[in-house]
Order: C-alpha cells, then structure tokens, then sequence
C-alpha cells in the first residue's frame, strides 16, 4: 500500500510537470494569460509581504538548501555504504531515487507557476510592437556609435558635478524613481511594492561570476553591492526586470535600459550605456574587430580608466569555480528559450537596434 501511495504521488507530480510543459508551449496564451494576470499578481503579493524586511529571506533560504543538500549527500554515501546485502543497497538507492524525483519535481514545478513560465512568453518586442528583424552590420556601427557618445556625455558631466557614487538605499530610491516614472509611459511596467535588496552572498558572487540575481521564490531582487559602483545601476534595474517578468536575460537588460534611461540621474546613464557598449561592441567585434577597436579608442580616458577597475576587479576575482557555474548557467539559459547561453545577454543589441529603429532615439 505505501509503495502505491508512493507511485501515485509521483506520477501527480509528473502530470503537473506535463501540464506545465505543454501549457508553456504557446507564447499568446502564455502571455495574455500568465504573465499579463496571474505572474504580476503573485509576486506583487510576495513582494507586499517580504518587501518591508531590510534583509534578503531568500538568500537565507539558498544558504540553508546548500547546506541541506550538501548534508543530504553526506548521509546518502554514508547510509549506502553502510548497506550490506545488494538487495539493501538495491531497496537503499531506489528509495533515494523517488526522494530526489519527488524534490527536483517539485522545485520544478514552484519554480514554473511562481515565475519560471515568463521564458515562454512574448515579451517586451511584442509589447513595444517591435519588428525583431536581423540587423545589418552598419546598424551595429550604427548603435556603437551612438553609444560611444552617450557615454562620453555622461561621463563628462558625472565629474563636471563632481557627482559622488549613492549609498546602497539611496540607490535603490532612484531605482524605484525611474521605473515609477517609465510606468507612465508603459503601465505594464509597474513596480510596486519595490523588494529591491542587497545580497548577503556578493562575496561569493565576486567569485562565481553573479552581480545579482532574482529569487522566484520570495519574489526579491538582489543586488552584488560589492562590485564597482557605476556597474551598479543597471544592475539593479536589470533584476527589477526579472521582478516584473522578463525572465530572459536579454529581455530584462531591454528593461533595465528603459529603466535606467528614463531616470533623471546621470550617473543611470553611464552605467547603462557603459554596460550595452560592452555587448554592442563585443558582438560588432566578431564581425569587425577593426571598427569595433576604432569605437573603443573614441572613449574618453576617464571612461577607459573605469573600464580597467572594472577588468582588474574581474582578474582579481577569478576562481576555478566560475567556469563551472558559468556552464550550469548557460546550460540553464539554453533550456529556458535562449539558445546562445550565457551569451543571450549580448542580444539585447537586437533590442536596442529594433528600438532605436522605431523611435529615433536611444
């Protein structure tokens, strides 16, 4: 009778994890439905309960799995070679096998119906009526740019004010400021109540390649405050993205610059047109190392001096760690509607192209 029990629960978990599947492969439905209704919803809910408190809960809750697992490992091995007879190693392992069907079943499926869904939606292009078409290699030039000198204008006037860096909450203020007042030109874009926090693990994020990220389960976005400060803008626009829906990672860059560029605050805009040259300039390279060089020599020294913190950060925090987290990632990325893996973040260039096409203006 247990081992019915057991059989008929699985098999309820690998139903639901059915019905998720093949309710996530049409993207309209997906859209107007999850994401347009339920997803803002519910995780405005969990944001109106976790919002309030100064510190991350989910980061507890990460810290408290990893340790959990890590101890359910020890165990495991320890309990399997304590068996003797192969029959009890048999019973042993099949047990294990349904506790680690039943848990990756159901993280799946909490994972999809509290967010996890949103990667199969339409998205922001759809939204914007944006024509998603391949862009020509003069329209990357194009875009380089323009962005060449949309950082060299906001750099100029960051040190002409002689503008100091903001303290962690002051800078989520103008975060919630900027996507308030981009709601007013976008309602789906809304952002309240804000649950925007700093990362209790930025230390090891330094060390695993994470500048911030977004737990589906609280509904919280955290940012790495340990990395350079003008990186941090666009850092935390970007999660607020996530927040909000845009689980693919090029879609919540689009965002966080819809975000960062309608903000009042200068020093939003050299963080975001800092960190988009990067992934305009990088993908142009490809094509045109020459022209791409050409465009990164036209940035004012000031300009190349942060770009150096910013790369001898990274060297300094290198770790034979992070190429395997890096693969976990990308492989997950794949996996969720965006076959370029951790280079999906780069195509937020086709977004800014596709913009800058429709409204004349980055």
């Amino acid at each position: 009778m247990k081992v019915t029990k057991k059989l008929v629960f699985a098999a309820f978990l690998l139903v639901i994890c059915i019905l998720i599947h093949f309710y996530s492969l049409n993207q309209l439905r997906v859209e107007n439905g999850y994401s347009a209704r339920f997803s803002p919803a519910f995780t405005q809910f969990l944001r109106s309960i976790l919002g309030r408190i100064p510190f991350s809960i989910g980061d507890f809750i990460y810290g408290g799995l990893v340790i959990w697992i890590t101890w359910s490992l020890v165990r495991f091995v320890g309990t399997l070679l304590r068996q003797g007879a192969v029959s009890s190693r048999k019973s042993y392992l099949l047990q294990s096998a349904y506790k680690l069907f039943v848990f990756c079943a159901t993280i799946y499926i909490l994972f999809n119906l509290f967010w996890g869904i949103n990667y199969d939606r339409k998205g922001i292009a759809w939204q914007l009526s944006m024509s998603m078409e391949k862009y020509s290699e003069q329209d990357l030039k194009d875009v380089n740019n323009l962005l060449v000198q949309k950082i060299n204008l906001s750099k100029r006037v960051l040190l002409k004010n002689e503008t100091n860096y903001p303290s962690n909450r002051e800078l989520y203020n103008e975060v919630n400021r900027s996507y308030k007042k981009l709601a007013g030109k976008y309602s789906f874009l809304q952002y309240n109540p804000a649950s925007l926090k700093t990362s209790m693990w930025g230390w090891l994020g330094n060390y695993t390649g994470f500048t911030g990220y977004y737990n589906p389960f609280t509904g919280e976005a955290q940012v790495n405050t340990s990395v350079p400060s003008f990186l941090q803008p666009f850092i935390a626009c970007h999660e607020v993205a996530h927040q909000l829906g845009y689980a693919k990672e090029m879609e919540a860059n689009f965002v966080g610059y819809l975000a960062a560029s309608t903000s009042t605050d200068t020093l939003f805009h050299y963080s975001v047109y800092l960190d988009l040259f990067t992934y305009a300039n990088r993908t142009l390279y490809l094509l045109d190392s020459v022209n791409a060089k050409m465009y990164r020599k036209q940035l004012d020294s000031a300009v190349v001096s942060d770009i150096r913190i910013w790369a001898e950060f990274n060297r300094k925090h290198r770790s034979p760690v992070e190429p395997i987290i890096a693969w976990i990632y990308g492989n997950f990325l794949k996996g969720n509607r965006q076959p370029q893996g951790l280079l999906s973040y780069d195509e937020v260039t086709a977004f800014l192209i596709s913009y800058y096409k429709k409204f004349g203006k980055i």
